[in-house]
């Protein structure tokens, strides 16, 4: 049948219909990829990856298929109504006292070890537990990790000074033994749109990473609202990898005094044995950025005022470019300062231009030794365990003073003398407490404290009684104790962020993250607490015994009645008469006699002895139904 041109324009504009609206879903939805260097004064570089992947939420949005949002993590916000979610794998413990606690990446991505996990939940208050449950199992079999495990009432608890706007649906749990691998970090590398194939993601060399001293990947979900309306209007998915590595020092030919200062020269491609091959095609931004912090800036100026060649007057953005302390091997496209002076410097680098022919492989390379610390926050913290025995126990928490804290202690022109001690009574502003009980919640404190800037140390004593568990309740390595988690400190009224002038930094979503002015957060050592635990041998050795016991008295009488006595006594005495017949004959043939005067004797027919019941198997009977009425009635 022949169309008619009508016929074929209209069909036309059906087939075309779909298409354009899937262009317009792909324009709403966005990727940013972005990485930040930042040497460390212990000789170490920290590498923190940053993805962002932004999309709409409608009513359709759910049923439709994502170009560049991982459609996994929408199933799971719809399905479980998720409001706010992060979850966290890390490995290893980050050192506040030397990589620093008051900066936007400690406070912001520094986490506990093991697994961390925390959502809010748009329902209702008595339905929270029930979302929690049925999101750990999806989450456990997404990342291929055991979050399954924080089910249990007695895993996870309900934080109630944490977020005062999520009182009620806030869920926090946290899993300090689980083990990190690549079979976790795997799927996170999934839920890119170019994966590790292409963009900065390739970096992520398996070994370079795991052999690390610290690493924690982090999966941080948001629903944006819009403030005018106040419903939703998009879903945020943040991922980032966080790594401590240590560069090799490699300095042939130059000696100096003191070489322990001397910072390590370090590449792209020294610390991850790989190149930058070129951006991600489907990412809207892609940039490399180094900074420089606020320590190492003011070192980096004294090192400058001291040398003949400083100029007191070239204060611009050339002079940030050009340093006596070291040498990049590419040059930045924009340099970013901070407000304040003697401020933390962001050199940035796009790498849209580069490609396989062109790497990008940014170096630096260290001309003098520098030593300089890192910001701390106002206090440090520690935490350990008192007591001994298996009957009670107490938890210590540590707090000492920092540079931050003297430098409040000499503003307000306090001096102490001696020391006076204080209770805690006396600091405590609030404080709340839930009782842990057996087999239903965890124990949990919560406590606000208030302390004059004079402060130099405080400790706080937790004692507890230690209880005995069910044998279905220990863990697989009941003898190496259990884990504490973390505990997690807040300084509410003190905020990490950087600040840079408006218009002299790019539209950088990792970047926007930096200028955030969020409370500084540190966490604690995890425990690990002896209880008394049974000898898991025991049931093994009863067991093993039983089983020998049944298996000599199943096999002895399965054999009694299965064994012809009779039959197998006449087969015996045929052979031996057959035998005895054969020899004789030998000899007769020897010495010349008949063979027919020598017959063989035919055995007589049953007699007794061939009888079924014989003393010898009368005994043995009767001694395996000894052995087992004396374990039935006294033994058991």
């Amino acid at each position: 049948m022949a169309l008619t041109p009508t016929t074929i324009l209209t069909l036309s504009l059906l087939l075309l219909l779909p298409i354009l609206s899937s262009a317009k879903v792909v324009e709403d939805e966005q990727f940013s990829e972005e990485l930040l260097l930042k040497p460390l004064p212990d000789r170490k570089i920290l590498t923190h990856f940053h993805f962002q992947t932004e999309a709409p939420i409608s009513d359709h949005s759910f049923a439709r298929h994502h170009h560049l949002f991982p459609k996994s993590i929408a199933q799971l916000v719809k399905k479980f109504h998720i409001k706010a979610m992060e979850l966290s794998f890390t490995q290893g413990r980050w050192n506040y006292e030397r990589w620093g606690g008051f900066d936007p990446i400690s406070s912001q991505n520094a986490k506990p070890p093991g697994v961390e996990l925390w959502a809010v939940f748009d329902v209702p208050p008595h339905q929270v537990d029930a979302y929690w449950k049925n999101l750990t199992h999806s989450l456990s079999g997404l990342f291929c990790a055991s979050i399954n495990f924080l089910e249990s009432s007695s895993s996870y608890s309900a934080p109630k000074w944490a977020s005062q706007s999520a009182l009620g649906s806030l869920r926090y749990g946290t899993l300090p033994r689980e083990a990190v691998c690549t079979e976790n970090l795997t799927p996170w590398l999934k839920l890119l749109p170019c994966r590790d194939k292409a963009g900065l993601s390739a970096l992520m060399d398996r070994p370079s990473i795991y052999r690390s001293f610290y690493h924690s990947q982090r999966l941080h979900l948001t629903i944006s609202t819009d403030p005018a309306d106040g419903l939703d209007s998009g879903i945020i998915l943040e991922q980032t990898l966080t790594v401590v590595l240590q560069p090799n020092f490699q300095r042939a030919g130059i000696s100096y005094p003191d070489e322990i200062k001397f910072q390590p020269s370090w590449s792209l491609s020294s610390i991850f044995g790989r190149k930058i091959n070129g951006r991600c095609v489907l990412a809207k931004s892609s940039n490399v950025y180094l900074q420089v912090e606020r320590g190492l800036v003011t070192q980096l100026e004294n090192l400058e005022k001291n040398t003949v060649a400083y100029d007191s007057n070239d204060t611009g953005t050339e002079g940030l470019r050009r340093n006596l302390g070291f040498e990049l091997s590419i040059t930045p496209d924009r340099v970013h300062r901070e407000l304040e002076k003697s401020s933390s410097i962001l050199y940035e680098y796009s790498i849209k231009g580069y490609n396989d022919t062109e790497q990008f492989d940014l170096g630096l390379t260290w001309k003098h030794p520098v030593v300089w610390s890192s910001p701390h926050a106002p206090l440090y913290a520690s935490r350990f365990l008192m007591g001994s025995g298996n009957e009670r126990g107490s938890i210590a928490i540590s707090l000492k003073s920092t540079d931050l804290t003297k430098g409040f202690i000499a503003a307000n022109n306090v001096e102490e003398k001696y020391e006076k001690p204080h209770a805690v009574t006396d600091f405590v502003e609030k404080m709340s407490v839930s009782p842990s009980e057996d087999k239903v919640s965890p124990g949990m404190m919560e406590l606000v404290l208030r302390f004059p800037c004079e402060i130099k140390s405080a400790v706080l004593n937790i004692e507890f009684d230690k209880g005995f568990l069910h044998i279905d309740e220990y863990p697989p390595d009941a003898n190496q104790g259990f884990d504490i988690p973390s505990a997690i400190i807040s300084f509410p009224d003190f905020h990490a962020g950087l600040q840079f002038p408006n218009n002299s930094i790019s539209n950088s979503p990792m970047v926007s993250k930096l200028q955030e002015k969020s409370p500084v957060l540190s966490y604690t050592e995890v425990l690990l607490v002896p209880l008394t635990t049974p000898d898991f041998s025991m049931p093994y050795n009863v067991i093993t015994i039983t089983c020998t016991v049944f298996a000599l008295y199943f096999g002895s009488l399965l054999n009694v009645l299965r064994r012809r006595v009779g039959e197998e006594e006449r087969l015996l005495k045929n052979k031996d008469a057959n035998k005895a017949a054969f020899l004789r004959r030998i000899l007769d043939k020897l010495r010349g006699r008949s063979s027919e005067s020598t017959q063989p004797q035919q055995p007589s027919t049953l007699s007794s002895s061939s009888s079924f019941i014989t003393p010898k198997l009368f005994l043995k009977v009767l001694l395996v139904a000894g052995i087992a009425v004396i374990w039935q009635y006294y033994l058991k």
